[in-house]
Order: structure tokens, then sequence, then C-alpha cells
């Protein structure tokens, strides 16, 4: 019996729109897609992620990378702009998880920065889970098993008693892995049906 629903934020419940950083980008002399190249490399995003270096630093660390990438663009302001939004609720896909607190604890693991319970709240969603396990909090990141244990852990369920939601199918998998049953999303209708298929919407 399914009575433990671990979701992912980004790519499910959050939308971002690639308009945030394009339009700062833009607007600071930045060729485009040059934010999310920098913000997301392997040298920067498994630091943050993992709680090795803050939000604030990380967000330092762009601007500089990309004033040295791009020295005639305005990278301090363009940072800046990008990190106003807190991106965008899914309101469908947030009010069918709700629906299953009915028979089954809400939990969120997210590979989040330190900034994950601020952009919650500027979200208004901040008390639409049960649990919030935040990577950078407990240093491990999706993929690594370590993640999904210290969910299972904290809300008190077994492998078998959870269900993995997530937009990454590598990060479905590694669950699936550990015997937890997972969903790959790809849209509201097919986690509507998988989730009615448990017995979590009726």
């Amino acid at each position: 019996m399914t009575n433990a629903i671990l979701t992912d934020l980004d790519g499910v419940i959050r939308i971002w729109s690639p308009e945030i950083h394009r339009k700062a980008e833009r607007a600071t002399g930045l060729p485009e897609e040059a934010i999310p190249r920098a913000a997301f490399s392997d040298d920067l995003l498994p630091l943050v992620i993992t709680g090795k270096i803050s939000d604030d630093e990380w967000r330092r660390r762009i601007a500089d990378q990309l004033s040295q990438d791009f020295p005639e663009a305005n990278a301090e302001r363009a940072v800046e702009l990008w990190s106003a939004s807190p991106g965008e609720v899914n309101l469908e896909v947030l009010e069918i998880l709700q629906t299953c607190r009915k028979r089954a604890r809400l939990v969120l693991i997210s590979n989040a920065t330190s900034r994950l319970l601020s952009d919650l709240r500027r979200l208004g969603i901040a008390e639409n889970f049960d649990y919030i396990i935040n990577s950078s909090e407990v240093g491990f990141a999706k993929p690594d098993s370590n993640i999904y244990f210290a969910a299972l852990n904290t809300v008190g369920a077994t492998p078998e008693q959870a269900l993995f939601i997530d937009d990454n199918a590598g990060h479905v998998a590694a669950a699936t892995r550990l015997g937890i049953a997972g969903h790959t999303y790809t849209g509201a209708d097919s986690l509507r049906q998988k989730l009615n298929h448990l017995g979590l919407l009726q």
C-alpha cells in the first residue's frame, strides 16, 4: 500500500519559463543561453545543490564566470534580473497531489539550493507538503541513493510504501532500483492515471 508520495519540484510542480533568462540576457548584452550554461555547469551546480556553497555564493560565481566570458556585458545585472523570479506553479499538478494527501503523506524531494524555502513561500506553496527534503540541506542530490533514504526515513516509510515522481527518468530509475515505485512525469493526465491506479485519488 502506498502511503508516501515523494515528488520532485522543478518540471513537475514548478515551471521555469525560458523567457526568464532570455529577457535577462537580452537586457544586458549576453548571448542566448549564457546564463543557464554558466549556472548549471558541472563545476557549479553540484556544489550548490549539495550545500557546499550557498545560493548567494552560487549566483555570485555565475556572475563572475559570465563577466570573465563576456566582459562587454553587464553580467551582475543579468544574474540579478534572472534571480528575481521564483518560477510559476503548475496549479493542475499541485491540485492533483493535494487530493492525494487524504491517503498519503506528500514529500517534496528536490535538488535545490539554500533558497528553496524562500521560493516556496513566495510561490505560496510552502505549506502544501508534509515534509520537504532539500538536497542542499541533506548533502546529497538525486540520483544519490542517500537522498531517497533521507526522504523515506523522514516520512517513516519503507521503499515498498512509497511512490516517487520526477520528470528526470534517470532519477526515477535510481528510485526504482531501491524498491520505490516510480513515475516519470510527462504531463498531468498520465500522473492522474498513475495515482488513480494506486487508489490515491479515490
